[in-house]
């Protein structure tokens, strides 16, 4: 099976906190123990955003990727690309600082297989703001071009930590459908980083897609889950109509809690059971697996 993570924190872990491969969620051996076949993982910009050393600290994490490549984990530069049975990685930036500095800068990352862009963190930056600080504060034009030159370039405009007037600026004033890569549903856990019925709707009527997130905070009020909570936020997207654009999107390196059963991606089977206890289809969980995903960069091209 084809199985597709969108998110993890694993390379600031590893290239800026200095933790040992002890201390991650996200290793080597746990990509195979789990059958993961493609792990995205974050060049993170950091807590102080714009304010930080963003451009240092995206070279570190970049750095820290030989640490996955010596032991055999391929970069993509595509989904598609991706083979079942055989872990491969693709990059994304979470928070992008680093194209404040012109609509260049965004080709440069392109060019180093980054494919996806959170737009903000939990910093207000010169493209957006996030759902953090407040709900009604829109992209700024600047952050439209961003995002239009992102899309054109085939770089998936990611809404995770974006506020909701950003979020349909999106759909308003770009071309193509955005992606959630770490987002849960309001409507089970009411809290502001998730999506909310209305944000799931356009999500599905336009193409988009929506990775689920595994933080226990983001699925449940009373921050406790297990691979049931995550699949109701599935089937919570499924029921919408939304079937064809959900996936699952970790946080792994990212978080520090977890579900009970899924505290690294070599637990990811007890997701894929808690899916079928659901009544999942063998067929339909390998689309929400990562079959998805491979049809969202398609209709990105």
């Amino acid at each position: 099976m084809f199985i597709a993570d969108t998110h993890s924190d694993t390379l600031f872990s590893l290239g800026v906190w200095n933790r040992s491969m002890d201390d991650l969620m996200i290793t080597p051996e746990r990509l195979r123990t789990g059958g993961v076949t493609l792990q995205t993982f974050a060049l993170w910009s950091g807590p102080k955003g714009n304010q930080g050393d963003y451009e240092g600290i995206a070279a570190k994490e970049l750095a820290a990727i030989k640490v996955f490549t010596d032991a055999g984990i391929r970069q993509v530069d595509d989904p598609s690309e991706a083979k079942a049975g055989e872990p491969s990685f693709m990059l994304s930036i979470e928070g992008c600082e680093v194209f404040e500095k012109g609509l260049t800068a965004i080709e440069e990352w392109r060019q180093k297989g980054v494919r996806m862009g959170a737009l903000v963190w939990n910093n207000v930056n010169s493209i957006g703001t996030p759902a953090k600080v407040d709900a009604t504060t829109g992209l700024t034009d600047y952050g439209v071009k961003v995002a239009k030159e992102m899309q054109r370039l085939g770089m998936a405009v990611d809404t995770s930590h974006l506020n909701e007037a950003g979020f349909w600026d999106l759909f308003r004033r770009t071309d193509k459908p955005p992606m959630a890569s770490h987002s849960c549903c309001r409507a089970l856990c009411d809290h502001f980083r998730n999506l909310t019925d209305e944000q799931l709707r356009a999500m599905i009527q336009y193409g988009g897609f929506v990775g689920v997130n595994f933080y226990p905070h983001f699925l449940s009020e009373d921050g406790k889950a297990d691979t049931v909570t995550i699949a109701q936020h599935i089937d919570h997207i499924c029921q919408l109509g939304g079937a064809d654009i959900v996936g699952f999107g970790s946080d792994f390196d990212g978080i520090e809690t977890t579900p009970d059963d899924l505290a690294h991606p070599g637990q990811m089977n007890n997701l894929l059971d808690a899916l079928r206890q659901y009544g999942y289809s063998e067929e339909a969980i390998a689309q929400i697996a990562g079959g998805n995903l491979l049809k969202y960069f398609e209709r990105l091209k």
